[in-house]
């Protein structure tokens, strides 16, 4: 198989010290300018952070507790003393008087205990405290201040710095709390708080009863001659209106025009009654006469006429006006109609007298009633006077004795000292300190000391910019971290002039029969990451295009040249040809790797002077690699890399199996551009913690633009200090691991 055997050309055999198969990152060559990626920092990153700067945070944290408990054990010890006060919302405020039976109302509880609280805190209580124990003093508010400046805060109101009043939830307590050095004092002057609150209300009500019985004596003279000037006023319009009391008077006159009124409005019914009755009789109509109270005789005399008619007409039929009969019947009818009219005339002359009566009864009555209206109205009229002038004299002898009952109230609830604000616990000197709390104190230091630490760690970790983790780089520079190469100063050791060229002289062996853990932790990483980069680079060429590689950085100081040497020793340690180059013609530092001071070089090849293989040295001990070294440096001979070192660079591939060029920084050198573009591939070199994010980056575009074959980036310099997981892949590279039985 073609591949596999290209595989086993590539990759030499495992030899007996069992050394762990090397993972490797293909490299993606990019193609165009892509824009960094903003990467999602993992939750292990952090916890990485914390480990790197765990040293220096449980340095900073002891030191915070170690200051902490220094200064909390030089502080001065500060008691504090606490008086309870019991604020009784039920209790009344008075002996006599409306206040002496009401209860304040439970939803102003909170308003009122704030009162009490700023009552508390008041100049007029605080005053007299702070002159008895030199409570101004005492606190300093009164030291370093001139006299003047000392009087003047003496006469302002007094404010104590150490005292607290508070209320715990839900109670009608109020708990007054003064701190000072002695807890005697401290006791002492929480009770005398306390006492000068008690006294102080007192006092308020005091002075509120004394001015308000000065203010009702003052009035009480005058309600005296206002109540007697209205009482003689009351008594003088009795006089005047000759009644006691207008107002019975007026009921009476008021019920008998109701009652004059009830019998003018029958009168006139019984009137109209009666006269229409007599109108009717003088119209001569027999129904009106019959309708009348008479009228049930002259019923009957009209029935006895009409029979008497009926008889004497039947006796005129049959009988003549001469026969006896007939006579007896005219004699019977003249006799009905006699007592007919006879009753008639009676009838309507009564009906004419009542009439006559009921007309006269209604005009007296109709008189009586205007009389009565009048003399109502009189009486009515000088009523409103009346009751004016009663209601003025009530009012002002109620007022009156109102003014007095309030006078004796106030004498005798002045002297009443109420029990509704009392002292319920007094104020004890306490046993220890409230301040300095030394384990509350470390307690907080540590906290805020740990939360300070790991902020400053994580915010120092988000404001570095450079490169330190290989995934973190792969994801924001948008291109493959192939490799990273662990911190190996031995490595990186310029050997002595006079040392044979070896490739000892570039990556020491341990001394003769040292097994020290760290020397060969150290040689065995850097050298299996070497392998990993070449293995990485040379099985992702699958068509064997790479003959030439440039190694560049974006600054000086990188290490590209050390992992230039190394990476060519790898190389021809596999039994492939290898030509490393030089091509730095400003700062070149390849040959002192190899301890060679050459004059000639790839400048001089450049200019035409010597030919390429004049100048190639080859390398002690690794027939396999060769070196052309940079000779002298000259603008000239840089200027000269873009047209020749194409056509060189196709020489060096007919006898070499790789070339690898050193090249200069590509940032700010021209020179490393032409290399990049004539090359088959570039490997960008950067130092772990020291190379921007930035510079990398445009390095990547700088390629990309050219069209450049972008290998990879390789980390250098990385440790557990720089990167997360960066160093931990050739952690276990060690001898001391996978060489116990040498």
């Amino acid at each position: 198989m073609p591949e596999q055997s290209r595989l086993a050309e590539i990759i030499p055999p495992v030899q007996s010290n069992n050394l762990p198969a090397v993972t490797y990152y293909p490299p993606i060559p990019l193609q165009q300018d892509f824009e960094p990626e903003a990467p999602s920092v993992p939750l292990s990153h952090y916890l990485w952070v914390l480990r790197r700067h765990l040293w220096e945070m449980i340095a900073f944290v002891t030191t915070c507790v170690l200051v902490t408990a220094v200064v909390s054990a030089r502080l001065q010890p500060i008691y504090e003393s606490t008086a309870t006060v019991d604020v009784d919302r039920q209790a009344p405020s008075e002996v006599v008087g409306q206040d002496s039976t009401r209860s304040s109302a439970p939803n102003d509880a909170d308003q009122f205990l704030a009162t009490q609280v700023k009552l508390i805190q008041s100049d007029g209580v605080l005053r007299p405290v702070a002159e008895q124990f030199h409570l101004l003093d005492r606190e300093g508010q009164l030291k370093r201040m001139s006299p003047e400046k000392a009087q003047e805060t003496a006469q302002a109101p007094v404010t104590l710095s150490r005292l607290k009043v508070t209320r715990p939830p839900n109670t009608y307590l109020l708990l007054i709390s003064y701190r000072s050095p002695d807890p005697g004092l401290a006791a002492d002057v929480a009770n005398a708080i306390a006492n000068s609150y008690l006294a102080h209300t007192y006092d308020i009500r005091i002075r509120s009863s004394a001015s308000l019985s000065t203010f009702m004596e003052k009035q009480l003279d005058e309600l005296r001659a206002k109540m007697e000037k209205s009482g003689l006023a009351l008594a003088q319009f009795e006089k005047d209106l000759d009644v006691i009391n207008p107002e019975e008077k007026t009921n009476i006159l008021s019920s008998r025009l109701l009652q004059l009124n009830t019998e003018y409005t029958t009168a006139q019914a019984e009137r109209v009654q009666k006269e229409a009755a007599w109108n009717a009789m003088k119209s001569g109509s027999l129904e009106a006469v019959q309708v009348s109270s008479q009228g049930q005789d002259l019923a009957k005399l009209s029935d006895s006429l009409n029979q008497a008619r009926q008889r004497f007409a039947l006796v005129k039929a049959t009988y003549g006006s001469t026969h006896p009969e007939y006579r007896k019947a005219a004699s019977e009818l003249a006799e009905v109609e006699r007592q007919f009219e006879s009753t008639r005339n009676n009838i309507a002359e009564r009906i004419a007298v009542e009439y006559r009566e009921a007309l006269n009864r209604e005009q007296m009555l109709q008189k009586t009633v205007a009389e009565t209206k009048a003399e109502w109205d009189r009486v009515n009229s000088r009523s409103f006077e009346y009751q004016q002038l009663k209601r003025e004299a009530d009012a002002d002898k109620t007022l009156y004795d109102e003014l007095i009952r309030k006078i004796r109230e106030a004498d005798i609830n002045a002297g009443f000292q109420n029990n509704n604000i009392r002292i319920a616990d007094v104020a004890r000197p306490p046993l220890g300190p409230v301040f300095p709390n030394i384990k509350l104190n470390l307690i907080l230091a540590f906290l805020f000391s740990t939360l300070l630490a790991v902020g400053a760690a994580l915010l120092q970790d988000t404001l570095d910019t450079t490169l330190r983790d290989p995934k973190e780089a792969s994801r924001f520079l948008g291109t493959d971290v192939i490799g990273t190469m662990p911190v190996d100063r031995l490595a990186a050791q310029l050997p002595r002039a006079a040392a044979p060229v070896t490739a000892a002289a570039i990556v020491p062996k341990p001394p003769q029969g040292g097994k020290g853990k760290n020397y060969y932790r150290s040689t065995s990483d850097f050298e299996e990451a070497v392998r990993t980069i070449r293995n990485t680079i040379l099985l992702s060429d699958f068509e064997g295009r790479l003959r030439s590689i440039v190694i560049t950085s974006a600054a000086p100081s990188e290490g590209k040249t050390t992992i230039a040497a190394h990476l060519a020793i790898a190389n021809a340690d596999r039994g492939k040809k290898t030509l490393i180059v030089d091509g730095d013609l400003r700062r070149p530092s390849l040959h002192t790797k190899f301890g060679i001071t050459p004059r000639e070089g790839l400048s001089n090849v450049l200019t035409g002077e010597m030919q390429w293989q004049d100048v190639v040295l080859p390398v002690e001990g690794k027939p396999n690699l060769s070196v052309l070294p940079a000779g002298l440096g000259s603008h000239r001979a840089a200027d000269l890399i873009g047209p020749r070192l194409a056509t060189l660079l196709d020489e060096f591939a007919k006898e070499y199996d790789l070339v690898i060029l050193d090249s200069p920084p590509l940032l700010g050198f021209a020179e490393c551009l032409q290399m990049a573009t004539a090359a088959d591939g570039v490997l960008i070199i950067s130092r772990a913690g020291e190379t921007r994010r930035g510079a990398v980056a445009e390095v990547i575009s700088v390629l990309n633009r050219l069209r450049a074959n972008i290998i990879g980036v390789v980390l250098n310099q990385v440790s557990q200090n720089t990167s997360s997981d960066g160093y931990s892949s050739y952690g276990y590279y060690n001898y001391g691991h996978y060489h116990k039985s040498e």
